[in-house]
Parts: structure tokens; sequence; C-alpha cells
């Protein structure tokens, strides 16, 4: 989870470099201006994400427009060796983007375009570049709207490729859950199209789930199949404040085993609670454990909804619910929210942080928090708190000052035990953010000998190894399967 050299240096980068610019003619033919090697383009394609920084350049930077400009970049990777990087937003968590073997990053924010809406069968199919902004933007008109909510304004395409979530997903679900179908190029030029617009199939392997999640390591997502959903007749949300942890989880798992269909129910502890009020201006609020809640249906639907959550949030001592009613003020609410690593970061200027992602059964969920928050306060460190808890997933921002080695060493240290308990109580290392590079041993500590059959896929997908090589799965010198462009 570091910016720290994550393997040994790669003895083919130098050759790599060669390959590229061997290749770069005929790519300047097909995309002109689109092919770029300048440092600045480079440098932004290098970066990890939004986690923790690393410094990992691409040797150059081509921007497609459609299927066939991809299939034409993998073909022409696939015959020379070089690994391919799918870049979207670059607003990942766990390094996928960075190019830590050289190679060609493959930016689809040009293929930005909403190819199909349909209000009546609820779906639409989109080019992996557009944004979940973007197409809200574009369909609210119809009276739909995309739930999935992950904070950062990801591309469709990434979201997919990571399996993302986000604020939403305990009424909405997951990427998973609203993918319908790909377009996938794979390692060597194939244009791959996979599921149906129909709601379910029993026809062959699940080649969908297979690419949704695959983070780039087995193809490229290019097009994304997905279900839309009816605008909400009324939205209310509200904040609930409790004197502990342990009585806000209270409400929290009432409310999941009573059934009650809550679109959002968030956890934010007291050292987050604090940080958001002083960075988001949240006034009247006090830095408590705190539940910020969203009611979606009809008039009557969301007022029975709301009667049942505050019955049970004052029968675990909550102060009440403090409502956000008109839409902005909604609005502000759920940007505070989502600028948690901002507010974190603001605590401690000059730091960095470590973002963990645990996800756990619900009934899980408390003990693995109350553990984790025993945990946070023996570590000596300022590691703040929140989640969706509403599906078993909760996130410490761990701060540490990036100069100091012994307390980043504790702060690595506190998000592996984070990991690992959550596996200890039947639980994911990551409920949604993926294992790109930070995370690729606990995958084996998570799934075992699980992880051969991930690499058995990988090798008959792309026996090169040039799909964005070097994550999710960590080297094995003795596997013939190559991670690295060879």
């Amino acid at each position: 989870m570091s910016d720290r050299p994550t393997s040994a240096p790669d003895p083919h980068r130098a050759r790599t470099a060669q390959r590229v610019q061997a290749l770069l003619p005929a790519l300047r033919e097909r995309f002109g201006e689109r092919v770029s090697i300048a440092g600045a383009v480079l440098d932004h394609h290098a970066g990890g994400g939004e986690g923790v920084p690393i410094s990992s350049r691409p040797d150059a930077v081509v921007f497609p427009l459609d299927n066939d400009e991809v299939a034409f970049v993998a073909r022409c990777c696939n015959d020379a060796g070089i690994p391919i990087v799918p870049y979207g937003t670059g607003t990942g968590l766990e390094a996928h983007v960075a190019a830590v073997h050289g190679g060609i990053s493959l930016d689809l924010s040009r293929m930005d375009r909403i190819l199909t809406v349909s209000g009546d069968s609820l779906d639409c199919r989109v080019q992996a570049g557009v944004t979940r902004l973007q197409l809200n933007a574009a369909v609210r008109d119809q009276g739909l709207f995309f739930p999935i909510d992950p904070g950062a304004n990801a591309s469709l395409g990434g979201m997919a490729s990571t399996r993302a979530s986000g604020t939403a997903a305990v009424r909405y679900g997951t990427m998973r859950d609203a993918v319908l179908g790909l377009t996938v190029v794979t390692a060597d030029g194939r244009i791959v199209r996979t599921g149906t617009r129909a709601r379910k199939t029993a026809a062959g392997l699940d080649l969908t789930r297979l690419f949704v999640g695959g983070e780039g390591v087995l193809g490229i997502v290019t097009e994304v199949q997905l279900r839309l959903w009816g605008l909400p007749e009324t939205v209310q949300a509200a904040v609930c404040q409790f004197a502990s942890v342990e009585a806000a989880m209270q409400a929290v798992i009432g409310t999941l085993q009573m059934g009650i269909p809550v679109a959002r129910i968030e956890l934010l502890d007291a050292v987050q609670m604090g940080a958001c009020i002083a960075y988001s201006k949240l006034e009247g609020m006090q830095p408590q454990p705190t539940l910020f809640v969203e009611f979606h249906g009809t008039p009557a639907s969301v007022r029975e909804q709301i009667e049942m959550v505050e019955q049970l949030a004052g029968d675990a001592g909550g102060s009440g619910f403090a409502w956000a009613e008109r839409p902005e003020d909604r609005s502000r609410l759920w940007k505070a929210r989502h600028d948690v690593t901002y507010a974190n970061l603001a605590l401690r200027p000059g730091c960095r942080m470590i973002g963990t992602d645990a996800c756990v059964p619900i009934a899980e969920l408390a003990e693995c928090i109350a553990q984790t928050l025993d945990d946070v306060a023996r570590s000596g460190l300022v590691a703040p708190l929140v989640g969706h808890v509403g599906d078993g997933n909760f996130h410490l921002g761990i701060l540490f000052d990036p100069a100091n080695g012994e307390e980043r060493e504790r702060a690595e240290a506190l998000a592996e035990r984070v990991s690992l308990r959550a596996i200890d109580f039947g639980g994911t290392c990551t409920g949604e953010h993926g294992i790109g590079l930070h995370r690729r041993h606990q995958l084996v500590a998570e799934h075992g000998e699980g992880v051969e059959l991930m690499r058995a896929i990988k090798q008959a997908l792309d026996p090169k190894g040039i799909m964005n090589p070097g994550k999710m799965f960590l080297p094995v010198e003795s596997s013939n399967q190559k991670e690295a462009a060879p």
C-alpha cells in the first residue's frame, strides 16, 4: 500500500521502450496527434490513481475513439510483446493504471459516447469513457438514473473493470449487478460482445461476470450495457448522531434485519465526523458517531421507512433525525461524505493516507468494526472510519508522515491487519476498490488455491502477458506465465 518499489527492477523495461519506439510510426499513421510521448502526458498516466501515489510512466499514451482503434493497438502490442495498461479517469485507489512495466497507456477517456438509451427497457449502452455523472445528466430528462456511486466521477468502463460500488449499494447493488453485457477487446485484438439486454440468461459461461472486476488483466472493456432505474418520486436524507459506534451499529443491524429498503446508510466514527465538520462546514453537528441515511420511494413508502428507522435509532439512543429535505441540502450532505479523503488529509497537512476496504457479513460487522477501532487505538495512529455499513463495507483512512519511516510501517501494518481480519470474519480484503498492485498478497490470503485458477484463465486469454501486467497476481518465478512483457 505504498509508493515504495513494489517489485524488483524490470529487466525487460529498456527493451519494451525500444519496441514502443519502433511501433510509434505505425501508431502515428493511424492515430496522428492522439499518440503522445510528451513528458507531462506520460507523468499524468504514471501514478497509481487517487491512492498512495507511485510513479511508473508508460512509454507512450494512445487515445482511441472506437472499438476498432482499440483492437488495432491490441494487435500491434500483442505482436510486439508490449504491455497495455487501460486508463479511464485515474480515480482508482489500488494503482490499477500504473505502467509498472512500461508500454502503452491506452486512455479511453475520449470514448465518451452514450450509444443507446431505452427508457422502456430501463437500460443503456455506453462507451467505456463515459462517466457516471455524464450518464446521469443525459438520462435525467427521461426520468431515469444510474445509482452506482463510488464518489469520484469515475468512468463506467473503469467502474466495471474494478467492480465498483459505493454509498447506494445497500439498495441498488454494485457494478456486478448493474452490468448486463460488455464489449471487450482481447489481448490478440478480437472484439467480443458478452451478455445480452435480457435480465437473465442460462446460455453458456458467464463471460460478462468474468470481465467485470477483471481490472484490465484479461481484456480491455470498451463498451458497457447497463441497467437503469427510474428516478424515485420522493427522496429524503437525514443525519442521526449516537453516543458510541456500538449504538450506531445497533440501529444499522436492526434496520437491515427488518428488511427496511434504505437507499443509503453510512457510518462515520467520531474522528471522521470531526474531520468532515471542519472541512465541509457541517454546522450544528457534533464530532460523534453519526449515521447518514437516505430514503427513496413513494411518499407513503418513504414515510413508513422513516418511522421504522427513527424508532430503531431512538431505541439505540440516537439523537433524532436532522433532515436534509431540499435537493441542495442533500447534495451538501453527500458531498461532505464523498469528500472524506480530503477532510482526512486536512487533519494532518503534508500527510498521506492508506485507505482500507474491508467488507464482512452483516452479522459480523459490529464485532469487526469494534476490533478494528481497538486496533487503531493501540496503533497510536490517526485513522478515521467511514463505511457503507448497509452492505458490510467500511474503510479506514490511515494517516502517516511519509518522511517518518517508522510511522509509515505502523500504518502499513495496521492496513494489513484490517484486511486479514476481514478475511478471518468470512469477508474480503476489498469490497469495492479492487486488487490492483497493492493487494496482490491479500488475494492469495483470501482465495488460496483459487488464485491458480485465476492465473490459468489469464494465461488462456493473455498468453503473452501483455494485459496490465504486474496487477492482481503476485509474480511467480517458477510459473511459465510471463507477467511482464517478454
